[in-house]
């Protein structure tokens, strides 16, 4: 009797500490959002005498190219060759405050990659303010597994998608999305804790480590696929298309 008492006291804590983890998974995963909505914003904005604004960053890149897609792929080019060659991303950390305690090369991190995206979605001439493009910038965030993140959605990668069908994405299905790239990017820094987002650069003068070089040129093609490359094929097809409704 027992051994059977102590078999459901040890079941009971298994069970327990598995709805424990689930608690503490979507929590994570929405301190995760959190995180981005913070970055997102200071990287629309910019910040003062350290980066330009992501509206005066497309439109310098937009002054020199003549296409969206070379201005782009500029852009990509430079801020990747800029955050590996230079100490850009060591002030950035102090001044971007974040809702949940990470190391400060994390926050810089983040802030570079978001608004390289979000300039290139401007590029493409999406409005990166909207709760739509946002989500999408997210998605694109979560590097080898975005296409995962939106599948069901009606949003495929590699084939740019007409503005007035991104504008139809519901709001259910952008809530979605983001619960996705919150468990997604949580995922990919550690099961652990979000405070694991530490791994994911070296405190070497806060230059990223060849491994998030990587990872950051794949989040930049992500951009690339979703907010600039296009076919002829769905050039008229997404004027009619409805995204995600439900």
């Amino acid at each position: 009797a027992g051994d059977g008492a102590a078999a459901a006291i040890s079941k009971g804590k298994e069970q327990l500490d598995k709805a424990n983890q689930k608690k503490n998974e979507a929590l994570s995963s929405q301190q995760m959002v959190d995180i981005l909505d913070v970055c997102y914003d200071k990287a629309l904005q910019g910040i003062p005498k350290v980066s330009k604004s992501v509206d005066e960053l497309a439109e310098d890149y937009s002054s020199k190219y003549p296409t969206a897609e070379k201005a782009a792929k500029a852009l990509v080019a430079n801020q990747l060759v800029k955050c590996t060659t230079s100490g850009f991303l060591t002030g950035l950390g102090g001044i971007i405050t974040l809702p949940v305690a990470v190391p400060a090369n994390v926050s810089s991190v983040l802030y570079v990659q978001l608004r390289m995206i979000a300039a290139v979605a401007k590029l493409g001439g999406y409005e990166p303010n909207t709760d739509q493009v946002q989500t999408l910038v997210y998605a694109c965030m979560t590097g080898q597994a975005v296409a995962d993140v939106l599948k069901g959605t009606g949003v495929k990668l590699g084939t740019k998608i007409a503005t007035a069908s991104i504008e139809k994405i519901s709001g259910a299905t952008l809530t979605r999305i983001n619960q996705k790239v919150g468990f997604r990017l949580i995922t990919k820094f550690g099961q652990t804790g979000i405070i694991n987002l530490g791994k994911m650069v070296p405190l070497a003068g806060g230059v990223i480590g060849g491994f998030d070089l990587v990872t950051t040129n794949i989040i930049a093609q992500n951009a690339l696929k979703l907010f600039i490359e296009t076919t002829i094929e769905r050039s008229e097809q997404n004027d009619s298309d409805t995204i995600g409704e439900d």
